[in-house]
């Protein structure tokens, strides 16, 4: 049975950082893109950042410069180093796994709340 499981998150000060942490298990393999999304309080779900089977990168702009993804590929795990937080950056936080063609069986964690402020 395909499982992603978040953890991480937490309470900071603008200014702070948290990484994020997601294991995959199950039939999540490598050759799975996966990436973060975040739902804000009456906000819809946006991609935060996303990384594929061999390591390209994408992030939103508002997240450029100051957030990290990476992918442990033996450990079947993947992170999401978040910098410069801001109080915007308040948001339930989820883990994605998709097979990177169109139809490809997709996964989501249970979430992580991320709260900035002061």
């Amino acid at each position: 049975q395909a499982q992603l499981v978040e953890s991480g998150g937490g309470s900071v000060q603008p200014g702070g950082s948290l990484r994020l942490s997601c294991a995959a298990s199950g039939s999540i393999d490598s050759i799975f893109t996966m990436a973060w999304h975040r739902q804000a309080p009456g906000k819809q779900r946006e991609l935060v950042a996303r990384i594929t089977n061999v390591g390209n990168t994408h992030y939103a702009d508002s997240v450029k410069g100051r957030f990290t993804i990476s992918r442990d590929m033996a450990k079947n795990t993947v992170l999401l180093q978040m910098n410069s937080l801001k109080p915007e950056d308040t948001a339930v936080y989820y883990c994605n796994a998709k097979l990177p063609y169109m139809g490809g069986a997709e996964y989501w964690g249970q979430g992580t709340q991320v709260t900035v402020s002061s």
